[in-house]
């Protein structure tokens, strides 16, 4: 399952909003993955997550394969779209 995201937030994923999505996704079983630039890291990583570089305006696309993979994501899309992190794409 996959999904694609517009980082909309003036400092891109820096700490704060990616604290936040790591945070968010750790109770889930699924393997997450975040991809930039033809590059994934694992969502549950913080140190990955940032190393990304994601700059605002940035289209990111989130994939989860497990067995809360559709929850998840109502997680995820809910947190990014309230917190003005981004916007489905």
């Amino acid at each position: 399952m996959k999904k694609t995201y517009k980082i909309t937030a003036p400092e891109g994923l820096h700490a704060r909003p990616a604290a936040l999505l790591v945070t968010a996704v750790t109770p889930f079983e699924c393997d997450v993955q975040l991809t930039y630039k033809e590059k994934s890291v694992n969502l549950k990583s913080i140190m990955g997550v940032m190393a990304q570089g994601v700059a605002p305006g940035s289209i990111v696309e989130i994939s989860a394969d497990g067995p809360d993979a559709e929850k998840l994501f109502q997680t995820v899309t809910e947190l990014i779209v309230s917190k003005g992190i981004g916007e489905e794409y």
